[in-house]
């Protein structure tokens, strides 16, 4: 089936993307938008509300009126925040199809005993937490729908979650939680229509290393000298991929890397 014909099946569909301000989140929403120009609706969630309102105004300009974006300011740390997040959707954007759970981030490479306690828990509360909260909060829309159940949840895992490395104590420990929930949850749906997707990249150039380093973008530049990462685009892609196929297949884990790139510590570089 072409890749035009296989788009088809996310026409009409409302997508919800969490940490869509940048990176994979931003790339992911165009690339839905791209993909159903004509009939599709994006709720786009992050922090920083005013990225995404330029994204939606990007979108708008790109594929036109076709595709209706709300902008949502959302922080997946808070508890409350995610607990009011359905309750206060505009009904035409209630019905939600596709969950993806991009939203993450890493802070810091200190090894234990010296990892700052705040660095921990804003870790654990928006990878592992977070990412729980919003699934809890749009699973019960899937499970009302016939089969015992349609949609499909999109978890933005990381090479880390299956690798870990020094360094990257706990950043690596929320993305094997993501994994494990992951796998949890696909067995737990098992009787459903609701497909658990993991996407985890290797090496992506994105704000991430940048905030892993509190704002030194020498230093995160510096993570991808003498390489060729993958972009964001790469990953979004994938997700769009997942989500597009027959409806009986599950593309339940994928791991992507780049070319150069065979495990979390595994990296060649070219010589300068």
């Amino acid at each position: 089936m072409s890749l035009a014909a296989a788009a088809k099946r996310i026409v009409g569909k409302t997508i919800l993307v969490t940490g869509a301000s940048s990176g994979i989140g931003k790339s992911t929403a165009l690339e839905f938008a791209r993909n159903a120009p004509n009939n599709l609706k994006l709720i786009l969630t992050a922090r920083r509300v005013e990225n995404l309102n330029e994204l939606a105004t990007q979108i708008k300009s790109e594929v036109g009126d076709g595709v209706k974006v709300l902008a949502v300011k959302l922080d997946i740390s808070n508890p409350a925040e995610v607990r009011q997040f359905v309750p206060n959707l505009p009904e035409e954007f209630k019905e939600i199809d596709v969950l993806v759970n991009n939203a993450g981030l890493v802070k810091g490479v200190a090894c234990a005993p010296d990892i700052a306690e705040e660095d921990i828990n804003i870790m654990f509360q928006t990878n592992v937490t977070g990412l729980i909260n919003m699934t809890q909060a749009i699973l019960p829309i899937f499970k009302k729908r016939p089969d015992g159940g349609v949609g499909d949840i999109v978890n933005v895992g990381s090479i880390a979650g299956r690798e870990p490395y020094s360094g990257g104590s706990i950043y690596c420990a929320t993305k094997a939680a993501v994994r494990s929930f992951s796998d949890s949850l696909r067995k737990e749906l098992i009787s459903t229509r609701i497909r658990v997707i993991e996407i985890d990249p290797g090496q992506v150039e994105t704000e991430f290393s940048v905030v892993r380093f509190y704002g030194d973008k020498s230093k995160a530049d510096a993570v991808y000298n003498g390489v060729d990462p993958l972009t964001p685009g790469d990953i979004a892609e994938v997700i769009v991929f997942a989500v597009s196929r027959r409806q009986n297949v599950v593309l339940a884990d994928a791991l992507i890397f780049p070319s150069h790139q065979g495990g979390a510590g595994v990296i060649y570089r070219k010589p300068t």
